[in-house]
């Protein structure tokens, strides 16, 4: 594959790439799937789009996000942000059903939408961790992308963009509470996720390696699940009511608690060997989540 990266900037540079008309809005774009075309010089390049990226899909497409590819089962909905890589690297061995949304920051900029869009967190989601959707939810989303088509192709007026908007801002608070019930019907799955998480962070510490490296992150408990950050904080979240960041400093915290009755290290000492570079951040964090200061603490038990 070639090191050299493509990168589009606007709808009108996808349109172009894609040999389809001028779009009707230069902001936003909805293709048909049935009429995606994969042509031999787009395979196994490196594409970066300036704009964000929903589809929902039937069947693979041969779309590598990362390090991973797309393997489409019925009813997959993926969505990328701007910046992210992808490629293409095969074509497609059958008829391909569904759409693609495309839209540029620029239209979300000035509106509540453009606010929240970090709340998203499915935007930073691995190719795996796609939303798998039942028929009536297919059916609920793809109602939103008709009433975005239709502003797009025949209501063009001054409501327009607003009705864009807000239909798309539907759209996604949608694909959240799905993404939620997604969590909640691979629970079992879920919990042994939670146990390989507080197996990890036991084991980081069993060895002497997290002197070097410091104290453990997201990142490193994801690599271990093989889950990308914002997942596993979402699916620890709907889980437990906790985020990954707070599993870690939970943990954190209860063995600083056995280290201050156990020992007659400083309050200092104890946060380096956690693996904090400066003690007061060891002690507000403590503070945060027990009401007291780590010396308090030792002198209260």
């Amino acid at each position: 594959m070639s090191d050299e990266y493509f990168k589009l900037n606007t709808i009108t540079e996808m349109h172009e790439a894609y040999g389809l008309k001028k779009p009707k809005n230069p902001l936003i774009s909805i293709l048909n799937m049935e009429d995606y075309m994969v042509k031999e010089e787009w395979l196994n390049l490196k594409y970066i789009n300036s704009f964000y990226y929903i589809s929902l899909k039937d069947s693979s497409c041969g779309l590598d996000y990362g390090r991973n590819t797309y393997d489409f089962e019925e009813g997959v909905m993926s969505f990328m942000a701007p910046g992210q890589v992808y490629s293409v690297t095969s074509k497609p061995k059958k008829k391909i059903k569904g759409w693609i949304l495309f839209f540029h920051p620029e239209l979300i900029r000035n509106t509540f939408l453009g606010t929240v869009m970090n709340q998203y967190n499915f935007f930073s989601y691995d190719v795996h961790e796609a939303l798998h959707l039942s028929e009536l939810e297919q059916n609920t989303i793809s109602d939103c992308i008709k009433v975005i088509n239709d502003e797009i192709h025949e209501r063009i007026d001054k409501h327009s963009n607003r009705v864009i908007v807000s239909s798309l801002e539907l759209l996604l608070n949608l694909s959240t509470r799905f993404y939620e019930r997604q969590f909640n019907t691979r629970s079992s799955t879920n919990k042994d996720i939670l146990s390989i998480v507080e197996n990890s962070l036991k084991e980081f510490y069993s060895s002497e390696n997290y002197k070097r490296v410091g104290l453990p992150t997201v990142g490193y408990l994801a690599k271990k699940v093989n889950l990308s950050s914002g997942y596993l904080s979402d699916l620890l979240r709907n889980e437990t009511g906790k985020s990954a960041k707070e599993h870690i400093n939970l943990f954190l915290v209860e063995k600083a608690k056995i280290i201050l009755l156990n020992s007659k290290l400083t309050v200092s000492e104890i946060a380096y060997d956690l693996g904090f570079e400066y003690s007061q951040h060891f002690s507000k964090m403590f503070k945060i989540k027990t009401g007291m200061s780590p010396g308090k603490y030792r002198n209260l038990n």
